[in-house]
């Protein structure tokens, strides 16, 4: 067994044993050096540097690829076009009645809110109090709702109390109270200046009278809103037919089917309107 020293180009040497003369290596061992050194002798084994013991930790972060940045940014844009191609083949769909089930369901969803107010026998409702329209200056188009200038009480008995917020609003309030179709007539109390004592007349036959008529108003309202919305679809797909996006046939077919929708919104206005005024009359 013998021990041969070799240098390296890059200034890195090692210690290499082998066995008789075969080139078969053992073991092999690089360290950097730093000034040049004896290539024979036992002192040049000795210049060999110890190889560190301690180890590092290292971490790696993923690249950010430039094709993931692009494509976040179009995102959006993508999205944009996939709506607009989306509302673009509705326009183009006759057989699409969104707008036309909207309008119907919010007409009729008015109704009901109407119908709500309305009280059997022709009594008051102290709700309607809180929709009444006050001008606060004279001459002024503007108009603010009574329920955000003061709040409306029903009291024992057959009276209502309304406690106004401020002071100014007092004059107003009582002008629109007035000035109503309800046949109030308000009277400030004797011991709060801010509040006004409301009585209310029991039910007549004009009272019941005019509840009957404020039923058929309402569904006059709602029915109208029902036509609103059958024009504006029957004028898309009036549209549809001057642009010849869709076949003629399929046309026909849409406007008999939106016809069918138009009768049942009809039908439900009628049937709630014929409801409400048998309650109202019972009572």
């Amino acid at each position: 067994m013998r021990r041969s020293l070799f240098r390296i180009p890059n200034q890195f040497y090692g210690v290499v044993q082998a066995a008789n003369s075969s080139s078969y290596i053992r073991s092999f061992t690089l360290s950097p050096i730093s000034t040049p050194f004896s290539t024979s002798g036992p002192a040049a084994v000795s210049l060999a540097r110890p190889i560190p013991t301690h180890t590092r930790a290292f971490t790696t972060t993923l690249p950010c690829s430039r094709n993931n940045k692009k494509a976040q940014k179009e995102e959006p844009k993508r999205s944009v076009e996939v709506a607009s191609t989306r509302s673009e083949a509705a326009a183009n769909d006759p057989f699409d009645f969104t707008n036309l089930d909207a309008g119907i369901a919010h007409a009729i969803e008015k109704l009901k809110d109407e119908l709500s107010k309305l009280k059997p026998g022709g009594r008051f409702n102290p709700d309607l109090l809180e929709g009444l329209r006050v001008q606060l200056e004279k001459g002024s188009k503007d108009t603010v709702k009574l329920g955000d200038l003061a709040q409306v009480v029903p009291r024992s008995g057959r009276s209502i109390a309304v406690l106004i917020g401020e002071a100014e609003h007092t004059k107003p309030i009582t002008t629109a109270i007035l000035s109503s179709p309800h046949s109030l007539n308000p009277g400030p109390s004797p011991t709060n200046p801010l509040e006004l004592h409301i009585p209310i007349p029991p039910p007549t036959a004009d009272s019941r009278a005019q509840t009957l008529a404020a039923a058929s108003k309402a569904g006059e309202v709602a029915s109208y809103g029902v036509r609103q919305a059958r024009g504006a679809q029957q004028k898309l797909l009036r549209s549809m037919e001057l642009a010849r996006t869709v076949l003629p046939d399929d046309l026909v077919k849409a406007k008999a089917k939106m016809e069918k929708v138009v009768e049942t919104g009809y039908g439900d206005v009628k049937k709630m309107v014929e409801g409400s005024r048998r309650a109202l009359e019972r009572g």
